[in-house]
C-alpha cells in the first residue's frame, strides 16, 4: 500500500496546485468572481488528480485500461468521491465556525485547510481505491 499512498498522495499535490494556481489566476487577472473561479479551478484539479491516479497510481490495477465510456463513468465517480471529500471540509468549517463559535480566520484556515483537508483525503483516498479502481473480484464496499 506505499506505492499506491505515494501515488495518491503525488497526484493529489499536482491536483492542489493546479487548482490553487488556476484559482488565483482566475481572481485576479481574469476578474472571475469567487464562485465561479473555485468551480472551474475545483472542475481542473479533479481533472488532474483523476488523471494522475488512473495514469500513474492504479494504472496496473485491472479495469484501469478501459474503454472511453467506462472512463467517463469512472471519472464521474471520481468527481462524486472529490464533491464528498469538498462537503467534508465546508462541513468542518460550519461546525468550527458557526456551531463552536470559533470566527477568525485562523479558526477557518485550521478546520477547513488542516483538519478538514485531512478528513477529506482519508474520505478520497477510501473512495477512489474503492469506488473507482477496484481490484478484479473485489467489490466495492464500505472497508475498501
Amino acid at each position: 500500500m506505499g506505492p499506491e499512498l505515494l501515488g495518491f498522495a503525488a497526484a493529489g499535490i499536482c491536483a492542489y496546485a493546479v487548482d490553487l494556481g488556476l484559482f488565483i489566476w482566475l481572481r485576479g487577472p481574469v476578474g472571475l468572481d469567487p464562485l465561479t473561479a473555485k468551480a472551474l479551478s475545483f472542475v481542473a484539479g479533479c481533472t488532474v488528480a483523476y488523471a494522475g491516479n488512473a495514469l500513474g497510481t492504479y494504472r496496473r490495477r485491472e479495469g484501469a485500461g478501459v474503454a472511453r465510456a467506462s472512463r467517463l463513468r469512472q471519472y464521474g465517480i471520481f468527481f462524486a468521491v472529490n464533491i464528498a471529500g469538498a462537503l467534508v471540509q465546508l462541513l468542518c468549517i460550519a461546525v468550527s465556525h458557526y456551531g463552536l463559535g470559533l470566527t477568525s480566520q485562523r479558526a477557518d484556515t485550521i478546520s477547513g485547510a488542516g483538519v478538514g483537508m485531512a478528513l477529506a483525503t482519508v474520505l478520497r483516498f477510501w473512495g477512489t481505491r474503492t469506488l473507482v479502481f477496484r481490484t478484479a473480484g473485489r467489490e466495492a464496499s464500505w472497508t475498501g
